[in-house]
């Protein structure tokens, strides 16, 4: 009788602890979830319409096939690479490059940013200069690298690591100044230390702009890896840009292209599904 008289409670908890909607309630959500797969469905006509009309245009002659190839022929061009394994190298390359590249930029942007805001009179003194650094064409910047430290994946990661961590230092350092005074002020009051206040409160406080930065960065170090590439690499999905148009196989060039904008919507996918579990 006991475990009867248990279970009939549990179950009344139960159904106290389920949210009943209303019909406007559910209503809304419907309109939500059918906005997002309209949404999702129009992003992929739109797409299947662009290689539709590039592909007929390319076979009707209305753009010269020479200079835009055909998804056809960039097809092709993916699969023979894809089973000789060359494109997988250059690919895998060229997302290590910007995956060192990134992880550093964060790194040392993080640890730059915390030290500034130990030290707000360093901070102060070292802001203009980063302004300045960060206003630089990050693309002049790689000619010097390449003849400081020669050519090689070293000088590509540093390539992709200038075009970032200026602006992130600088983002991060004016975020963590932007903690509320109150917080820092109820921690101070309550005797806390300086390095309690950081942990408690400014860090865990920008946590969303770090996350927001990230994913900024994540595109601008595959940038600056791909200025890199150019100019000083031998493999990787920039040094097959620049060959590409050198000896005029503008199909690999587009193919190339094609190829980062995949790899870039997947990092900012993932970057998006971590935001959201945070």
């Amino acid at each position: 009788m006991k475990i009867l008289k248990n279970s009939a409670i549990s179950h009344e908890t139960n159904k106290a602890d389920v949210i009943t909607l209303t019909a406007g309630q559910k209503n809304f959500l419907h309109h939500q979830k059918m906005q997002k797969l309209y949404i999702f469905w129009s992003r992929i006509l739109l797409f299947t319409a662009f290689v539709m009309l590039w592909q007929i245009s390319s076979d009707l002659g209305w753009i010269d096939r020479f200079y835009f190839s055909s998804p056809i022929a960039i097809a092709k061009l993916f699969w023979h690479d894809i089973k000789d394994m060359s494109l997988l190298s250059h690919i895998g390359i060229t997302l290590l490059e910007s995956g060192v590249s990134f992880f550093l930029i964060i790194i040392l942007s993080v640890l730059t940013a915390t030290f500034f805001w130990f030290y707000p009179s360093l901070g102060k003194m070292f802001e203009p200069f980063l302004i300045v650094l960060n206003s630089l064409p990050k693309s002049a910047l790689a000619p010097l690298i390449i003849v400081w430290l020669g050519t090689g994946s070293r000088t590509i990661i540093l390539c992709g690591i200038s075009v970032g961590i200026f602006g992130c230092i600088l983002n991060l350092y004016q975020s963590f100044e932007q903690t509320d005074p109150e917080r820092l002020k109820l921690i101070e009051t309550l005797g806390g230390t300086k390095l309690q206040a950081f942990t408690k409160v400014v860090f865990p406080g920008n946590i969303p702009t770090f996350i927001s930065l990230s994913k900024v960065n994540i595109g601008l170090a595959l940038v600056g890896v791909i200025i890199g590439e150019f100019l000083a690499g031998k493999k990787g999905l920039g040094y097959l840009i620049i060959y590409g148009s050198q000896v005029f196989k503008l199909d690999m060039v587009i193919l190339s292209i094609v190829i980062l904008c995949i790899i870039a919507m997947g990092i900012y996918g993932l970057l998006n599904l971590l935001e959201k579990r945070i």
